[in-house]
């Protein structure tokens, strides 16, 4: 007995030892790790000093949205916007590089991980294995067996300490086993990262060709002249004034019942600011603004509340919820209403309404998590300067319908409307900001 457990021991430690040479040998995937995480800090660098100049053209375009009512002030904001998306879209394009860069060293970890399990769990079988075919005395059995009492201490020393070799070695497998369950979590978070990263992309780019657009087309309205600038402003008035009629007559038709507790207590709340940046321009009801165009608001005021918003300013869900519609007005009669539009109704009695994006990332029926990016802003429908237009509806009173246009006329609307008693203060529902 005492030299079949001499035996047994000495297999499980030239296992463990084949095991650590194995490892010894992954010393070039080891210096492969430490060269990724090399380039991994150098790409956090460039986003890091991206994101001071991505800073900087925001400080200066909200500056420049106190001027943008002017052609001049217009075009500054628009240059402004491409130089900012264009920092936006360098720095989508390290942040992919670099989560690459970690899914590969996650990815020679885990193999690492991998191979160190099935060594060790290799050389513990084996061990069990050999334990197994031996007598299978116990120690009583082991210390009378013996010859003398010094060999059959010999021999229940060398199974005590076969024993706690093989108590470290499992100990050590689980280790290896939770850290492996570690680094394919991590995978699989840098996998969807990386996806977000590259949807991003893709919407950065598709915002720069917006505001590019925006700009061609603007020099090409006005021929770079105010007057000319001040009467597309005019009529894009008159055009929402129409618009507005015609929503009003349809939402008045509508009568939707709405229970009172069917929506939040004001004050309690339930939903978050859409953006991460909030400048209010216009606020909710009977502004001093929606007085000075009561032909735009039919003295109705504001159904919502304004958020100065550079075009491709990431726009977020107030809320968890579900898409109810996506669409563009702007399809039915160009600069007026919401443009581009997103609509999502939450689990707590409330919908929000995205008005004036220049790109939409989701799509009717979507869930989306509170937080989750809806699209990007910009200046679509009636908008003299780009801002997120944001509406809280009580769902009770709120659907997407259509109804025809007057001032596009056998156009048809197809949008979010909702009675006349559903629209709501945003601001009752959101955190109060800090001063």
């Amino acid at each position: 007995m005492h030299s079949n457990l001499k035996k047994i021991f000495i297999v499980f430690l030239l296992c463990s030892l084949v095991g650590q040479y194995f490892v010894f040998t992954q010393t070039s995937s080891a210096d492969s790790v430490s060269d990724l995480q090399a380039q991994i800090n150098d790409r956090n660098a460039k986003v890091a000093a991206l994101q001071k100049e991505i800073d900087q053209y925001e400080a200066q375009l909200t500056a420049a949205t106190k001027q943008a009512s002017t052609l001049q002030g217009n075009i500054k904001s628009l240059d402004l916007t491409k130089q900012k998306l264009t920092a936006e879209i360098k720095s989508a394009t390290e942040q992919i590089n670099a989560t690459n860069l970690e899914i590969n060293q996650l990815s020679i970890q885990i193999g690492q991980q991998k191979s160190e399990i099935t060594v060790d769990t290799e050389a513990i079988t084996q061990a069990l294995q050999g334990l197994q075919a031996s007598d299978g005395t116990s120690i009583i059995e082991t210390f009378l067996g013996e010859k003398n009492i010094s060999a059959s201490l010999g021999a229940i020393e060398d199974l005590k300490e076969f024993q706690t070799t093989v108590k470290s070695k499992v100990e050590t497998l689980k280790s290896l086993e939770q850290q492996l369950e570690g680094s394919v979590a991590a995978s699989q978070e840098k996998q969807k990262q990386l996806q977000d990263l590259t949807n991003q992309l893709s919407d950065k780019k598709a915002a720069a060709q917006y505001s590019q657009d925006q700009k061609a087309k603007l020099l090409a309205d006005t021929k770079n002249k105010e007057s000319s600038y001040q009467a597309i402003i005019a009529q894009k008035e008159a055009q929402e004034a129409t618009f507005n009629q015609d929503l009003v007559n349809f939402q008045a038709q509508l009568k939707l019942k709405i229970d009172p507790n069917s929506i939040p207590v004001a004050g309690t709340t339930p939903l978050a600011w859409p953006l991460s940046r909030v400048i209010i321009t216009q606020y909710f009801g009977n502004t001093s603004f929606a007085q000075q165009h009561s032909a735009v608001y039919n003295g109705h005021g504001h159904d919502g509340i304004d958020l100065g918003a550079p075009i491709g300013t990431t726009i977020k869900s107030a809320a968890a919820g579900t898409v109810q519609g996506t669409g563009n007005t702007d399809l039915t009669c160009p600069g007026a209403s919401y443009g581009k539009w997103v609509l999502v109704k939450h689990n707590n009695g409330l919908t929000t309404l995205y008005g004036h994006l220049s790109v939409i990332s989701v799509s009717k029926g979507q869930t989306v998590a509170a937080g989750e990016t809806l699209g990007l802003s910009g200046e679509t429908g009636y908008a003299t300067g780009p801002h997120l237009h944001f509406t809280v509806l009580a769902s009770q009173g709120a659907e997407i319908a259509s109804f025809p246009s007057k001032g596009c006329k056998g156009a048809i609307y197809t949008m979010p409307v909702a009675d006349l008693q559903a629209y709501l203060n945003p601001l009752d529902y959101l955190p109060p900001l800090s001063k």
